[in-house]
């Protein structure tokens, strides 16, 4: 009879990395912190992940970093939601830190990046589909648009700024950037919003949006 998986060990080892992470950085993570951190030995962990690599990955995808949830019934108001999450999620430094290393590791391993598309970044990608579904539903997108392209066309900016920095990436931005795309897919003048004026139309009105922007502990 195989012997039953551990998973209390699974969540020690991917709070570890998150919390040195923060604490250290990327570059100075190891199999012997983690280890020592998570209160287990490298052999369990090497068990439970093919490298060091799969172990952030998986880390990062637990603790659904700028994941939110949103539903204002206003097109721009959901996707400045998405889009600020992720912007703060990038100033995580359980995220931040390591997108920039990580990502060239996923050009010369191609299971890795599949892991990491699988388990990080579709639950973002479909967090926003869900809302261009709506707006769609709603009327506020013209027919015919591609919705994988809008998405890469609204976070390929966000993205950009974090990984070379040659800009400020703050709410302005993410604003501009919305308003920017919709104003060529949109239905409506103005972005589609119906907030005009308002910093962020998202905190002007109520909404049963569940906002997700790190690991939390008990």
């Amino acid at each position: 009879m195989a012997r039953r998986r551990d998973e209390r060990i699974d969540h020690a080892v991917l709070d570890a990395v998150c919390d040195l992470v923060r604490e250290s950085g990327y570059p100075a993570l190891t199999m012997e912190a983690i280890a020592q951190r998570a209160g287990t030995t490298k052999p369990a962990i090497r068990r439970r992940w093919k490298s060091q690599k799969h172990v952030v990955v998986a880390a990062l995808a637990e603790a659904r970093v700028g994941v939110v949830e949103i539903d204002t019934g206003c097109t721009c108001c959901d996707l400045i939601g998405h889009l600020d999450a992720l912007r703060t999620g990038l100033a995580d430094p359980v995220f931040g830190r390591v997108l920039p290393a990580l990502t060239a590791d996923l050009a010369d391993d191609p299971e890795l990046r599949e892991d990491f598309l699988t388990t990080f970044w579709a639950p973002r990608r479909e967090a926003c589909l869900v809302s261009l579904r709506k707006a769609e539903e709603r009327g506020d997108l013209r027919p015919g648009h591609d919705a994988e392209l809008l998405i890469d066309l609204f976070a390929a900016p966000v993205v950009f700024r974090t990984l070379f920095g040659h800009q400020e990436l703050t709410s302005a931005f993410i604003e501009d950037v919305v308003r920017a795309v919709l104003a060529g897919v949109g239905t409506a003048e103005n972005g589609l919003c119906a907030h005009r004026g308002v910093t962020n139309p998202t905190k002007s009105r109520p909404t049963p949006a569940r906002h997700v922007t790190g690991a939390t502990k008990p």
